[in-house]
């Protein structure tokens, strides 16, 4: 077998290849305005971002859904999180190098991309269905039926990009199923048995934090309620509505901690992760908390960045065009601002911070020990019996 040559960075990233794909639905990008070229290789470029994405997601979804998920793996799904979020972050950066193009500018090639949308970036929507986001909230593009109608070929026929969409909907569990089912398997407020295996109490931590937050939202009331008297004219009034406000916000969370399901019944799998979050986020700096409160941690910061993505988009849309029909038939600016507002995918990891207590309120574990570093056992947010 001959050795190859010399490696060129040229033909390591496929230079003249790569330069070749900038010319739209022409042959060469020769005759293209720079403000068009500049539109697709703003658009590739993010397609090539969503490219490393999947890929981060897919190997950080895969450790979840592994038998046991070792607790020095958990720094390395940190990384591949945080990575994502820094693309995103970056990729929000692009839409000002968009925002230069004069809107007349942009007007002039407009018309070539309809019906064209970004909704029928595959990779995007690979991203949401990978990331957990029901089908049943999605939002509607306009046209009546499905969102997969808008990815089939013109006539109707399958697609490249139909088919990638499709592929990720039957490679399950999502990111966040993996996720919750990680979560679920926490010790919550353990001691090691007579048998060796760790005994946890969920519903008497969830009794006990429902006491001391209960405990915090008084003494909040009544501060605030003393703080009305020397300064409302209506005293009473202005007390009773501060003891309804803060008697909702204790309902809320009872309700959060011990949800149920759509016939009434207690949703037990719902309120076994809620419970491991909240303990989770209120422990974090015992030892073998620490690592899975950091990919909490690391998930939150990830669905931010992708918030603000779609709100920038959103911005630079408006920016350029303002409040024109979409290319694709959408409603533009008023769809992309829906999409940000409601696509939220990990609702539980933000309700959580209602109801965190401050550290000398939270209620003291049965074995603090137990959560520390021991030899033999391995850390909290693993398979392994010892641990989630």
């Amino acid at each position: 077998m001959s050795q190859p040559g010399p490696t060129t960075y040229w033909d390591y990233i496929k230079v003249e290849e790569l330069l070749d794909l900038q010319s739209g639905l022409e042959s060469t990008d020769e005759g293209l305005a720079n403000e068009e070229v500049l539109f697709v290789v703003v658009h590739q470029v993010y397609e090539l971002w969503f490219k490393v994405v999947l890929r981060e997601l897919i190997s950080a979804r895969d450790l979840f859904t592994a038998d046991t998920v070792a607790e020095q793996e958990l720094s390395g799904v940190v990384e591949r999180l945080r990575r994502i979020a820094t693309i995103f972050g970056v990729a929000s950066s692009h839409f000002a190098v968009v925002e230069t193009l004069p809107t007349r500018a942009y007007l002039a090639f407009r018309d070539k991309l309809m019906p064209a949308s970004g909704f029928q970036s595959a990779q995007l929507r690979q991203i949401e269905i990978l990331f957990g986001l029901d089908e049943s909230e999605r939002i509607a593009l306009g046209p009546a039926g499905s969102h997969l109608a808008a990815l089939h070929a013109p006539g109707g026929g399958s697609s490249p990009a139909l088919r990638r969409v499709e592929k990720t909907m039957a490679d399950t569990p999502s990111f966040k199923e993996a996720l919750e089912a990680w979560i679920a398997r926490t010790p919550i407020d353990a001691v090691l048995g007579s048998d060796g295996q760790p005994e946890s109490d969920v519903e008497g931590f969830v009794e006990r934090y429902l006491q001391a937050h209960e405990g915090v939202v008084a003494a909040s009331r009544d501060h605030a309620q003393g703080v009305a008297a020397a300064a409302s004219r209506d005293v009473e009034g202005e007390r009773a509505r501060l003891a309804g406000v803060y008697e909702r916000e204790r309902k809320g969370v009872e309700a959060f901690l011990r949800p149920t399901a759509e016939d009434g019944a207690p949703d037990h799998h719902r309120a076994r992760v809620r419970a491991g979050i909240c303990f989770l986020e209120t422990y974090r700096e015992l030892p073998l908390l620490a690592w899975p409160r950091e990919v909490l941690a690391a998930v939150i910061e990830v669905e931010q960045a992708f918030v603000i993505f779609r709100q920038r988009h959103a911005r630079m849309v408006e920016r350029v065009i303002g409040r024109r029909t979409g290319t694709g038939g959408s409603a533009g600016v008023d769809y992309l601002d829906k999409t940000a507002l409601e696509y939220r995918i990990f609702r539980d990891l933000w309700a959580v911070r209602t109801l965190m207590l401050p550290a000398e309120a939270s209620p003291p574990l049965r074995d603090a020990s137990f959560y520390g570093f021991q030899a033999g056992t391995s850390a909290a947010g693993s398979s392994n019996p010892a641990r989630p």
